[in-house]
């Protein structure tokens, strides 16, 4: 049966949290860990020589290995799917950049549900499903946040003097810090500090730690002995993408292992689920065995490792062969902690822990029958019909695709349909399409009723929520290319012409400052422009020639409710700087 499901919640236990491996628990500690455009054979365990990752290896040895494990092609549906049990498009949070990337916030989380159930709950790194209220991760459900801005630290969303992997600056519960040392090991010790501030206080967590390495740029590696180290694995990479990428995967397997090892310390292992994902197929890495990369419906695009390990509970060196996915953590994740889901929110996923060996007791289910899977993503504002998708069959033996450009917003011409046998031809090389067409029409039927089903949530509005602008949550709101609409929808890139939707509580007066790209060349005039409804505010202000930013005092809005927010630069040309950022508070 396709469609819209609701989970089978466990009733919920409240036994007490005392954290100590002797006491059997009802309501185990998760920690959730996910890096960012990692392939599946970016692992030692998954046969990968060039790298030696023993700790992620080790969650797989000592709990199950989830071995048909599926994600979105590229890394915000990912995660708007991981945190909600839905498929993304069913949350706005469709694609990457360009307001594609914000998160319905009426959205019922993973954290949310935890965080009602009594759980502390904590986010250290990327969230990349909205900047700003009420989208942030504070405002969904996650009771400690220490993020960066965006989908990356090197990217307009974040602070002009802190984007790098070094010395950044973070956002601690929606303030802006600079912190010391490298990204992925400042997220691991904070991560650390709230856990064990949390068994101090002897309250069940959640801490979802999810990296943006080995997200490009490659020339920040975490260490000089890193880079030297995989410099003469790769002698042939003279902009040093792999010695790069290897040095942030190798440094994040560093810092798993300390983490099993502050459970050990804590006394917490055995009363600890810990699950390993990666967000989407490769940048620089491998695939693996698989066809495609990051951004491919190829499985080399959307299969990935998974691993589930809570000692004591989940049978070492266990592993399930049946298709799972990331909408399916946050109902396995609830069932796990004997929580359930709350009445009324529907998603799309199912707990996976049927699949499980647990220790003492039998597997219930060897399949999820009756469920297909979907993965679908481009560029652009609205899904379209076949255009980058691929369809998977209950047994994961069959599946439908359509490899399209994923740069392009809308689909352009016939798809071509291609049909693999998965269980004969992991790799995708021989096409039965014309061989097998009772198969194709089955899975093309199936994926119909889907995508009519997921659009129907959104359908026709699948823009962003608007940026609120005049709360009291958020008095400081700074406007980024991140969350920039822009009106052709196949423009690429972050300077494009384009507004911000925004939803104003009070009209004023505002303080606003216009950050540029870089210094004026000449006198150039920055004019502001604000809608609401009918009414129009404009104001132009000059920058002066060698100056890269101007503040404009006493902005009045034209009106509270709906409406939009730009900024164009006059001189404009393909040399001039562009809007950086603009802050209002």
């Amino acid at each position: 049966m396709l469609g819209l499901r609701y989970l089978a919640a466990p009733a919920i236990c409240w036994s007490v949290f005392l954290g100590t491996s002797a006491q059997a628990v009802d309501r185990p500690n998760v920690v959730l860990i996910m890096t960012d455009d990692q392939g599946y054979g970016d692992l030692s365990i998954t046969g990968n020589p060039l790298i030696d990752t023993p700790n992620m290896d080790r969650l797989a040895r000592e709990g199950v290995w989830l071995k048909r494990f599926y994600v979105s092609p590229v890394c915000t549906p990912t995660r708007a799917s991981l945190m909600t049990g839905r498929y993304n498009y069913r949350t706005r949070a469709i694609d990457t950049y360009l307001g594609r990337a914000v998160m319905e916030p009426e959205e019922v989380t993973v954290a949310e549900v935890l965080r009602d159930a009594g759980y502390v709950t904590g986010i250290f790194g990327k969230w990349h499903l909205g900047d700003y209220y009420p989208t942030r991760p504070g405002d969904q459900g996650f009771t400690e946040s220490l993020v960066h801005c965006g989908g990356g630290l090197r990217q307009p969303s974040n602070p002009p003097d802190g984007e790098r992997y070094h010395d950044p600056i973070l956002y601690h519960n929606g303030t802006p810090k600079r912190y010391e040392g490298y990204c992925t090991d400042i997220y691991f010790d904070e991560a650390t500090r709230f856990i064990t501030k949390s068994v101090q206080a002897k309250q069940p967590f959640f801490a979802y730690i999810a990296t943006n390495a080995p997200h490009d740029p490659f020339d920040e590696p975490p260490t000089r002995e890193l880079a030297e180290h995989f410099a003469t694995k790769f002698p042939d990479d003279p902009k040093g993408a792999k010695i790069g990428f290897y040095a942030m995967i190798k440094n994040i397997d560093d810092n798993i292992g300390r983490l099993i090892n502050t459970l050990d310390q804590l006394d917490i292992a055995r009363n600890t689920l810990v699950i390993f994902l990666t967000d989407n197929g490769p940048s620089a890495g491998s695939a693996g065995p698989f066809r495609g990369k990051k951004g491919s419906a190829y499985e080399g695009g959307i299969r990935t490792v998974c691993f589930l390990r809570w000692p004591g509970v989940i049978v070492p060196g266990s592993s399930s062969d049946v298709p799972a996915a990331h909408i399916d953590l946050m109902p396995t994740i609830l069932d796990f902690c004997n929580v359930p889901l709350p009445q009324g929110v529907r998603i799309d996923g199912r707990s996976v822990r049927p699949l499980i060996a647990e220790e003492g007791k039998t597997k219930t289910n060897q399949s999820l029958p009756d469920r297909y899977l979907f993965l679908q993503w481009h560029r652009g504002d609205v899904p379209a019909r076949y255009h980058h998708f691929a369809a998977i069959d209950p047994q994961g033996r069959w599946k439908l695709v359509h490899e399209s450009p994923s740069g392009w917003a809308t689909l352009r011409g016939e798809p071509k349909f291609e049909l693999y046998n998965l269980h004969e031809d992991p790799g995708e090389q021989n096409n039965l399409a014309s061989q097998h067409p009772e198969k194709l029409a089955e899975l093309k039927r199936a994926y119909e009723a889907w995508f009519d089903d997921v659009c129907s949530t959104r359908n026709p509005n699948f823009g962003m929520p608007p940026i609120v602008i005049g709360s009291e949550q958020a008095p400081t709101v700074i406007l980024t290319p991140q969350d920039k609409r822009v009106d052709d929808a196949d423009s690429a890139g972050w300077w494009a012409n384009g507004y911000w939707p925004i939803d104003v509580r009070r009209t004023g007066p505002y303080s606003v400052k216009v950050l540029l790209t870089g210094n004026v060349q000449s006198d150039t005039t920055v004019t502001l422009q604000a809608k609401i409804g009918e009414a129009t505010m404009t104001t132009a202000v000059l920058v002066p020639r060698g100056f890269d930013v101007v503040t404009v005092g006493n902005v009045v809005l034209p009106g509270t409710g709906l409406g939009r927010i730009s900024a164009a630069i006059d001189p404009a040309g393909p040399e001039s700087p562009r809007v950086y950022q603009i802050t209002i508070k």
